[in-house]
């Protein structure tokens, strides 16, 4: 399958994977601190295991930080 990951196509040997898989490969250091963007959608951190991710989609790793005025 072939998926857009934070605009980088990326190929993977499968026709589907959780998207807790998908933060394991692509290495996401802290999971826990990073929102899964899939197709559009946030997907509920609870949901990473359940939801798949298939040919096509469109996935965006949004991390969020704090500090600022």
């Amino acid at each position: 399958m072939e998926v857009t990951v934070n605009g980088e196509k990326k190929r993977y040997d499968c026709r589907a994977m959780p998207v807790d898989a998908l933060l394991a490969d692509n290495r996401v250091e802290a999971p826990e601190m990073v929102s899964v963007q899939l197709n559009g959608r946030i997907i509920d951190r609870q949901r990473y295991r359940d939801t798949l991710v298939v040919d096509r989609d469109e996935v965006e790793f949004l991390y969020f930080m704090g500090g600022g005025r």
